[in-house]
C-alpha cells in the first residue's frame, strides 16, 4: 500500500478512537468539564500529563530546530524538561494543596482581588493562544504532506476533530483522549528513530546510536561525520554553538520558569484525588517525557546526516519521490540559481538553491531513510496526535478562564452550573476559531511561537504563582503591578525584535538582531521580564498595606505537609 492509503488508514483509527473516547467520557458537570471530576489515577493523568506536554513543538519541530541549529538547539532540551522538574518538584503540589481549577482562580483568591484574576485571566488568554498557534501548524503541516491537501484545509479538519472532543468531553474526555495519544505519540516518534538508529549505526537505541560509528566499516562517528559534512558546505561544527552563553542561559532560562507558569500543565495536577497522587503523576510523566526528550538529538542528528546526503549536489531529475511531494507543500524549494540542474545545498545565501523548512525534519525522515510506509503513515499520525492533543489542552484553558473566572466568578455569580457549562463550551468554540486563524496565518515556525508562550508565562505567572505560595506577605498590589509590567515588557520586546513592529516591520527583523537588549534574542527575553516582574512586584509591596491575616493564614497551611495525603476544597 502507498504511503498515503497507510496515512488515511492510521489516521482515521487513531481519530476515531479519540472521538469514541470523546463520546464515552463526556463531561455532565462542571467539575468533569474543568477536571475529570477529580478522580483520574496517577498514571493515567502522568500519561495525559506528557501527551498535553509533547506538543507539536516537542515532536515536529523540536527535533528540526536541533537538526538545524546543533548544539546551540540543545536549549529547548534543557529548559523544556528542567522546567517541567521545577513545576513538578516546586510547584505542582502547593497548588493542588490550595484546590483552585485555574491559575487565574489561584491568583484571584490568593490576592484577594478580582483585578488581580482579570490580569492573570488576560495572561492565559494570551499564552495560550500564542501557544495554540503552534499547534494549529503542526496539524496543517501534517494534513498538507501526508493527506496532500492545502495546509489551511488541514487546519479546518484539525479543528474539527478538537472541537469536537474538547467541547464534549471537556477535561474528562481530554483526559483519557490524551492517555491513547500519548500511546501514539510515543511509539510513532520511536519507531522509526530505532530503524533508523539501527540502518546507520547498527545499534537498535537511538540515544546510544548518536554516538556511535557509522555502520559502513569507516570506524568514523556518526557526530565526526556530520561536523565534516556541515562544514564542508560552508555551515558551523554541529556539535559547536554559535550563541552567547548570556543567550543560551537566558532561552533555558525562560523556557524552565515559562514551564513552571503554563496554565494548561499546571490545571492537571487537579484531576487526581490527592495531593499525593499528584506528586506521583508528577514523577511518571516526566519518565514518560524523557523517552522523547533523550531521542531528540539523535532523530535530529539522524535527519540532518540523511538531508545532507540526500539533497547535496544531487542532480534535480534524479531526486526520490518524497522531495517532490514536499515541494508542492511549499516547505522545500528548489531555485536553480546557476542553471546546472544540480542541488547547491551551502551556507553561502547567494549561492545556495534549496530551502527547507525546519519543521519537516522529524516528518520527513522516514521517507529519507527510505523506510516503509506504514511506518511514514505512523509519523504523521503521532504529529497529529501530539498537536491535537496540547490543542485540547490549551482551549480547555481558554475555556475555563472565560467561563470560571470571567463569567461565574466576576460578571454573573448566580450562574447555574449548566449555565456555566454551556457558558464553558461556547468559549471553547470561539477559541477553536480563533485558533484555526492562527494556524492558516502562523507568526512563525511552530517551536519558535511556542518558546514566545514559555516567555510570556515566564514573564507574567511564575512570579506571582512562586511569592503567591512562598511569601505570605506579598500582596494584590504588587503581584497585579508585578503581572502587568512583566507581559507588557514582553509583549513589547516580541512586537520589536520578531515583528519588527516599531521598525519598519517583518523586513527590519533580521538587521535588528545586533540591537538585542543584552544580547538577548526574544526567545529568551522572558528571564528579563521575569525578573522585572520579581524587582517591581517586591518594590510595590514595601509601599502598601500587606495582605488580610486571613490570606496569609491560607498560605501558610498550604506549605504545612501534615494532611497532605487529603484533598482541600475550599
Amino acid at each position: 500500500m502507498t504511503v498515503q492509503t497507510w496515512t488515511y488508514i492510521l489516521v482515521g483509527i487513531t481519530f476515531a478512537l479519540y472521538i469514541g473516547i470523546a463520546i464515552w467520557s463526556r463531561a455532565g458537570s462542571t467539575k468533569e468539564f474543568y477536571v475529570a471530576g477529580g478522580g483520574v489515577s496517577p498514571l493515567a493523568n502522568g500519561m495525559a500529563t506528557a501527551a498535553d506536554w509533547m506538543s507539536a513543538a516537542s515532536f515536529i519541530s523540536m527535533a528540526g530546530i536541533i537538526s538545524f541549529a546543533g548544539y546551540d538547539g540543545s536549549v529547548y532540551l534543557m529548559g523544556w524538561t528542567g522546567g517541567y522538574v521545577l513545576l513538578a518538584l516546586l510547584l505542582a503540589p502547593y497548588l493542588r494543596k490550595f484546590g483552585k481549577f485555574t491559575v487565574p482562580d489561584f491568583i484571584g483568591d490568593r490576592y484577594y482581588s478580582n483585578s488581580a484574576r482579570m490580569v492573570a485571566v488576560f495572561c492565559a488568554l494570551l499564552v495560550s493562544f500564542t501557544y495554540v498557534a503552534g499547534q494549529m501548524r503542526g496539524v496543517g503541516l501534517v494534513f498538507s504532506r501526508f493527506l496532500e491537501v492545502d495546509i489551511n484545509t488541514g487546519v479546518v479538519i484539525g479543528m474539527v476533530i478538537v472541537l469536537f472532543y474538547a467541547v464534549l468531553g471537556g477535561m474528562k474526555g481530554i483526559t483519557y483522549t490524551q492517555v491513547a495519544q500519548y500511546c501514539v505519540l510515543i511509539f510513532a516518534f520511536m519507531v522509526p528513530a530505532i530503524f533508523i538508529s539501527i540502518q546507520m549505526t547498527g545499534n537498535p537505541i537511538p540515544q546510544l546510536g548518536m554516538g556511535s560509528t557509522v555502520n559502513d566499516g569507516s570506524g568514523v562517528y556518526l557526530l565526526d561525520k556530520l561536523d565534516g559534512l556541515s562544514t564542508a558546505l560552508g555551515f558551523n561544527e554541529y556539535t559547536n554553538g554559535s550563541k552567547s552563553t548570556i543567550d543560551v542561559f537566558a532561552i533555558t532560562m525562560a523556557l524552565m520558569v515559562g514551564t513552571a507558569g503554563l496554565p494548561h500543565v499546571i490545571v492537571r495536577f487537579f484531576t487526581v484525588k490527592r495531593v499525593k497522587d499528584a506528586r506521583k503523576s508528577a514523577g511518571l510523566a516526566l519518565l514518560l517525557i524523557a523517552i522523547l526528550y533523550t531521542a531528540a538529538p539523535a532523530v535530529a542528528v539522524f535527519a540532518r546526516t540523511n538531508m545532507i546526503n540526500t539533497v547535496s549536489n544531487q542532480e534535480y531529475a534524479d531526486m526520490p519521490d518524497w522531495f517532490t511531494k514536499w515541494e508542492k507543500t511549499k516547505l522545500i524549494k528548489f531555485d536553480d540559481k546557476n542553471g546546472d540542474g544540480k542541488i547547491q545545498y551551502v551556507a553561502d545565501k547567494t549561492k545556495n538553491e534549496l530551502t527547507v523548512d525546519r519543521d519537516i525534519m522529524v516528518l520527513a525522515n522516514p521517507e529519507i531513510a527510505d523506510l516503509p510506509a506504514w511506518v511514514i503513515a505512523l509519523v504523521a499520525a503521532g504529529g497529529l496526535a501530539a498537536a491535537l492533543s496540547t490543542a485540547a489542552g490549551l482551549l480547555l484553558v481558554i475555556s475555563a478562564s472565560v467561563s470560571h473566572d470571567l463569567i461565574k466568578k466576576v460578571f454573573k455569580p448566580g450562574i447555574s452550573e449548566k449555565g456555566e457549562l454551556w457558558a464553558a463550551r461556547g468559549a471553547a468554540t470561539v477559541a477553536v476559531i480563533i485558533a484555526g486563524y492562527f494556524g492558516i496565518n502562523p507568526p512563525g515556525f511552530v517551536a519558535a511561537v511556542v518558546a514566545l508562550a514559555f516567555g510570556l508565562a515566564a514573564a507574567s505567572f511564575f512570579p506571582a504563582i512562586v511569592l503567591g505560595i512562598f511569601y505570605k506577605k506579598m500582596n494584590k498590589e504588587g503581584a497585579i503591578t508585578g503581572m502587568v509590567v512583566g507581559i507588557s515588557l514582553m509583549i513589547f520586546y516580541i512586537l520589536k525584535f520578531k515583528f519588527g513592529v516599531f521598525d519598519g516591520g517583518k523586513d527590519a527583523v533580521a538587521g535588528l538582531t545586533k540591537d538585542w537588549w543584552f544580547g538577548i534574542s526574544p526567545e529568551g527575553f522572558g528571564t528579563i521580564a521575569m525578573l522585572v516582574n520579581f524587582a517591581v512586584s517586591i518594590i510595590v509591596l514595601q509601599f502598601t498595606p500587606p495582605p488580610p491575616e486571613k490570606v496569609q493564614e491560607i498560605v501558610e497551611d498550604i506549605r504545612i505537609p501534615s494532611g497532605a495525603g487529603e484533598a482541600i476544597d475550599h
